[in-house]
């Protein structure tokens, strides 16, 4: 199996976990106020969680797997908003034909905003730096949301696990 195919599956996973997420905080009845919490003063709001995530899937489709879209620049006003972009940037992550992402081998260069540059694989890229900054963020979400008084628990972060559920009957 290629990294391109697993970490389309992966990014599709989570998306739906931020998707299931965020349709629970709607149905709790929270208000878009919660998309302001953070859990200490030097950490990024649940909004940004959100957009950061986000523009995680975004930077592997543009740097590895053969696409121009833009990143989330805006911040987003509700959580209805948050939803609509979960569902665009998963239906770029359906889109995306693991065949026309770049070799594994394939060089990406990366510079931070910082001005700390990265030389590495695409496949490097995606392992080292886009997942493990990609569930960050995602688990940030799940945490500021429980912090807020979201009732979830583990299965609401793995959602997509209950496909794999074995039954008496199996």
């Amino acid at each position: 199996m290629s990294y391109a195919y697993s970490a389309r599956t992966v990014f599709t996973d989570m998306l739906g976990s931020l998707d299931h997420l965020v349709s629970k905080a709607i149905d709790a009845g929270m208000t878009d106020d919660v998309l302001a919490t953070k859990l200490t003063d030097d950490m990024f709001p649940l909004e940004l969680q959100f957009r950061v995530a986000l523009n995680q899937v975004l930077l592997a489709l543009n740097q590895v797997g053969g696409q121009a879209v833009p990143l989330e620049e805006n911040a987003y006003g509700s959580l209805a908003e948050v939803r609509r972009r979960i569902a665009a940037v998963r239906s770029l992550v359906d889109q995306a034909d693991p065949a026309g992402w770049a070799d594994a081998d394939g060089r990406v260069d990366l510079t931070l905003p910082n001005g700390v540059r990265f030389l590495m694989s695409a496949e490097a890229d995606v392992r080292d730096w886009i997942m493990p900054n990609f569930y960050f963020h995602v688990t940030m979400a799940y945490a500021l949301l429980r912090d807020a008084g979201l009732v979830i628990g583990k299965m609401d972060f793995i959602p997509h696990m209950a496909r794999h559920t074995v039954t008496a009957a199996n």
